[in-house]
């Protein structure tokens, strides 16, 4: 089978969409399938990746707030290039014009449109939910929810990464094919990667002794990731116990997030560690990964904390809700540093044996990205079926 992904978030500088694709493309290789990717790009260039796979860049325009990024405009190259690969699937995530640009071609493959986020909750829901309900937000940008259907009717299916996008979509009343739920990097995260001198070692890096408590945060510095709600809740948490954050991430917010930290010496901010051995390394050496985000789709770094031995502290909104068991995590009221607070104190007074015993149990259940992509191609050769009998 050939997919071509019309990716308009696929970045050259790196970024989760990125980490994601390319391992996507390596494991459809291993099982006979070719994944290529149309990106925008600073000019127009071919890469063959390594294992299998291409990506064709395409001479788009960049974003003005993030030039690392480019946005497609003139549809022709990219419908050239789909005539020319001829796929049998052609994806797309993105709702702007990517959409427009698969959802008008004329051409015999499967159109999949194939959600990895929601604007409404990512931006209307933050921006002005201090303002009204939710159901209320939903209702003043209906006109969203229209605009997504009118070029939905044109796509063969609508599939999601996971049961909250599925939920808020047809919440909407838009029409859901396949929540398909992603996993974490096979054979990467394991609770055996702990190590106690790493995890001793990060604790004096906060400037407090082994028998403290070490949690970790992951994720972009972005005002979705509400990491100054979490370092409230960490230091009203701290009032009660020794604890110690390691935040790792980077983005727009870092020197507000700086600023914020400044002068505590238990919370310790580090850029995000891309060599995956050691991210893992590092997540399992802490005792609890802290988590943020309410509107996240999908909660990976939950689940590749869960894959690591970790037990969670989430919000109860958000994809990362979704993998919160009461065995082995604890909620908390989204957007609510006390609430937070309070999670973080009853998790560390737990039983140690049975909560270790309950997150070892859940990392060997942990969905991988191999059984996700099987998955997808079952679900991809039943609409092509269905397709050529229709």
């Amino acid at each position: 089978m050939r997919i071509v992904d019309v990716n308009e978030y696929y970045c050259p500088t790196g970024g989760g969409v990125r980490t994601y694709i390319d391992r996507k493309m390596r494991l459809l290789a291993d099982l006979g399938h070719e994944l290529i990717v149309i990106a925008p790009g600073h000019e127009y260039r071919l890469e063959h990746r390594p294992g299998g796979g291409r990506v064709f860049w395409v001479a788009a325009p960049r974003l003005p707030f993030d030039r690392s990024y480019g946005m497609f405009w003139d549809g022709a190259p990219v419908t050239a290039l789909l005539d020319e690969l001829n796929p049998d699937v052609v994806e797309t995530s993105s709702p702007f014009r990517p959409a427009w640009i698969v959802a008008n071609w004329r051409a015999p493959a499967a159109k999949v449109f194939f959600a990895h986020n929601d604007h409404m909750t990512a931006y209307a829901q933050r921006w002005v939910g201090r303002l009204a309900s939710r159901q209320k937000v939903e209702s003043w940008f209906g006109w969203y929810t229209r605009y997504l259907a009118h070029f939905l009717d044109r796509f063969d299916a609508f599939v999601t990464n996971g049961r909250t996008l599925d939920r808020w979509y047809s919440g909407r009343g838009l029409q859901v094919d396949a929540p398909l739920p992603l996993g974490v990097e096979g054979g990467v995260f394991a609770p055996h990667l702990r190590d106690e001198q790493l995890r001793a070692a990060l604790l004096g890096e906060c400037h407090l002794p082994p028998c403290a408590h070490l949690l970790i945060g992951v994720g972009r510095h972005h005002p979705e990731k509400r990491w100054p709600m979490v370092i409230d809740a960490v230091e009203q948490a701290g009032q009660s116990a020794p604890i110690g954050l390691i935040l790792l991430g980077d983005g727009v917010d870092r020197p507000k997030i700086f600023s914020r930290v400044a002068g505590n010496p238990h919370i310790r901010l580090f850029k995000p560690i891309f060599e995956r051995e050691r991210f893992a390394s590092v997540l399992a050496s802490a005792d609890a990964l802290v988590h943020g985000s309410d509107t996240e789709p999908f909660g990976l770094v939950a689940l590749e904390a869960i894959a690591s031995g970790l037990p969670l502290i989430v919000p109860n909104e958000g994809g990362s809700a979704e993998f919160a068991a009461p065995s082995h995590s604890e909620s908390y009221n989204a957007r609510d540093a006390k609430s937070c607070a309070a999670a973080i104190l009853r998790l560390l007074a737990r039983d140690s044996v049975q909560l270790r015993s309950a997150t070892l149990d859940a990392a060997g259940r942990v969905r991988t990205d191999l059984d996700h992509l099987i998955d997808l191609l079952d679900y991809y050769n039943q609409l092509l079926l269905r397709r050529s009998i229709s």
